[in-house]
């Protein structure tokens, strides 16, 4: 796929604009990617598991591409992973597991009408946009980016000696071409110890991040044969589980490593880690406002 194909295409269904997409230098330069790209799937993937109320969606039957610098698996679909069962789960639009090679990256490129949220599992990832923030996230840090009516950013591996681990989340906001705006907050690691912490809500005044959207994410670290119950915090929102380590059993449902469970019509959840676990759990609308 020809480079300045990526990103734009990575917003068919999402409501925002993107531009072109390179691998970077740390000074920020573009250097060259291979022509003749492998890796996309352009077969949609083993089809997820539905129940009345929940669908499933394995690790291994996610759309994957390898372009050696970003080596990607998508949830839903993006870029030319194309899937009409997998576009979204409520407004939950994209859930990219993206591993980017030292010193390389997303080149500037532009978003709007989307809020981004960036969740380091491994390495230093360095943020720059259009509003003048220069930052870098790591490991236990969440970063939320309101798009809104227009903003351009990079984002790349700040280290050139080893790759950067992280979940790319979009979800659609409830109000249009608000103000662009960004902010990061560093996650104590020990308020997740066997509990659900919670790092992003509609809240300024709550705990985490805060997006334009009724929506709560929370991260646990689990010991073996913990158990606890998710209660959602809005009524006729559904949740979506995705395990970062680990095995569970979500309600009668077993998931292991990168597996990603939606589930609708419902109050709570019983959760019980069968390993040590670590789990993100992000409750959103079903229907976008």
């Amino acid at each position: 796929m020809n480079r300045k194909e990526f990103l734009r295409k990575g917003m068919l269904g999402a409501g925002a604009v993107a531009g072109i997409a390179t691998a970077t230098k740390l000074s920020g330069e573009p250097t060259p990617i291979e022509e003749h790209l492998t890796g996309f799937n352009h077969i949609p993937p083993l089809a997820p598991e539905k129940m009345s109320n929940i669908i499933i969606h394995r690790a291994s039957s996610r759309g994957h591409a390898n372009y050696g610098w970003l080596d990607t698996h998508h949830t839903f679909s993006f870029s030319q992973y194309y899937n009409p069962e997998r576009m979204h789960f409520g407004v939950l639009r994209v859930l990219n597991d993206d591993n980017v090679t030292g010193g390389q990256g997303f080149g500037t490129h532009p978003h709007d009408n989307m809020e981004i949220i960036s969740i380091p599992l491994k390495g230093d990832l360095e943020h720059k946009d259009s509003m003048g923030n220069v930052q870098v996230i790591r490991q236990h840090d969440i970063q939320v980016m309101s798009a809104g009516s227009g903003i351009t950013h990079s984002e790349y591996n700040r280290n050139k000696d080893a790759d950067v681990n992280f979940l790319q989340i979009w979800i659609y906001p409830n109000q249009k071409n608000v103000q662009p705006r960004y902010d990061q907050l560093a996650i104590d690691p020990t308020k997740m110890n066997n509990r659900f912490q919670q790092i992003l809500s509609p809240s300024k005044d709550d705990d985490g991040v805060w997006i334009h959207q009724d929506a709560w994410f929370h991260m646990g670290n689990f010991n073996k044969g913990i158990s606890t119950d998710y209660s959602l915090k809005k009524q006729g929102n559904g949740i979506y589980i995705f395990v970062l380590e680990g095995e569970i059993i979500a309600g009668e449902t077993a998931l292991g490593k990168r597996d990603g469970m939606g589930l609708w019509n419902t109050d709570s959840i019983a959760i019980q880690a069968n390993t040590e676990t670590q789990i993100l759990v992000m409750e959103v609308p079903m229907n976008r406002a």
